[in-house]
């Protein structure tokens, strides 16, 4: 049984049993996603999906302005983030996608900026839908298309980031829906809301869980989506279920990525068998969320970015734990007595 000859291997090395601590379950699991004693991390990818969120032109859930979001977008293009610093530095190639941001972006022509707006952002989901099934359907489905083409290329390895001005409030929505935690449990400060901005926003989407029903929503997340979702959070699903079933090693982001997976497992719970968590975040909910899924997260050191910075310093630890599989000596192998000789 793979299982049982990957755990062999690993207890082989010399190293006193479990001294590698959860690099040892990293290097069990990516060898049992890629049904192999020999896992290998190749081209490993970050894709960030960008898109904007019609409750953000009210002002309040967010300090910041909904045109952060094209301004963030460029500075991902012109090198400037966060994840860009992170993405260069560990040699991961790094996709920026236009999933919906509230601005024309058709002149940009990089070659690793996608276009693939649904929409110049969702509706306002404290008055309507934020998106209708069929933009729900497209987008999933595009991100699905866009992990596809990925895989393809010889990436087996992949974690999504994300921005849109607004989508902390998306994703405590879905998670409360999902959860059944409650909305003030559910909702942190985001981008950085003070105690009155705070306040304002748990009292926003306590309002827009009760018009949209939300307690009845956990388990159908196409309807979820609709309601409450944002087109880079739906596009986001659709790439995990297509990760998935391209069986790559998929590696969950901060707060917003961790919702969409929530949603990504509704559909299809064998998502979770490829996902290795990156770090537990800084914005409130995030814990709890890991806890409803039983997830055991890489690092927590305050990280509340987004962009995918917390997959990016997570996936040399998931190559230095397939690295210390495939090179370190066993005891056989460097004529080390076990402990039992």
């Amino acid at each position: 049984m793979l299982q049982d000859q990957l755990q062999n291997k690993i207890n082989s090395k010399t190293k006193p049993l479990g001294a590698l601590g959860m690099l040892e379950e990293i290097a069990l699991q990516v060898g049992l996603i890629q049904q192999t004693t020999q896992p290998f991390i190749a081209r490993p990818t970050i894709m960030v999906f960008a898109a904007d969120h019609g409750i953000a032109a009210t002002g309040l859930v967010n300090p910041y302005p909904q045109s952060v979001t094209a301004q963030m977008v460029l500075n991902f293009l012109n090198g400037g983030a966060a994840i860009n610093v992170f993405t260069q530095m560990h040699q991961l190639k790094l996709l920026v996608v236009d999933a919906g941001v509230n601005a024309d972006l058709s002149h940009l022509n990089q070659p690793d900026f996608i276009h693939a707006k649904q929409g110049m952002g969702t509706s306002n989901y404290l008055l309507t839908l934020a998106m209708t099934n069929d933009l729900v359907l497209g987008s999933i489905e595009k991100g699905k298309e866009l992990v596809k083409i990925v895989s393809q290329g010889g990436c087996n390895c992949i974690g999504f980031g994300e921005m849109g001005i607004g989508n902390t409030s998306s994703a405590a929505l879905i998670m409360h829906a999902i959860t059944r935690i409650p909305i003030q449990d559910c909702v942190g400060r985001g981008t950085g809301a003070n105690d009155e901005q705070l306040s304002t926003k748990i009292n926003t989407l306590e309002k827009v869980a009760a018009l949209h029903q939300l307690q009845h929503l956990g388990n159908e997340p196409l309807k979820l989506l609709s309601a409450v979702g944002g087109f880079e959070i739906a596009m986001m699903v659709g790439a995990y279920l297509a990760a998935a079933a391209e069986k790559m090693v998929i590696v969950v982001d901060g707060f917003i990525a961790t919702a969409a997976l929530l949603v990504a497992c509704q559909i299809e719970p064998m998502v979770m068998n490829h996902c290795i968590f990156a770090h537990c975040s800084d914005e409130q909910g995030h814990a709890k969320m890991l806890q409803f899924l039983k997830a055991n997260p890489l690092l927590n050191i305050g990280l509340r970015l987004g962009e995918g910075t917390g997959a990016a310093l997570a996936i040399p630890l998931i190559e230095s734990a397939v690295a210390f599989l495939n090179q370190m000596a066993s005891f056989e192998q460097a004529g080390v007595s076990t402990a039992t000789e």
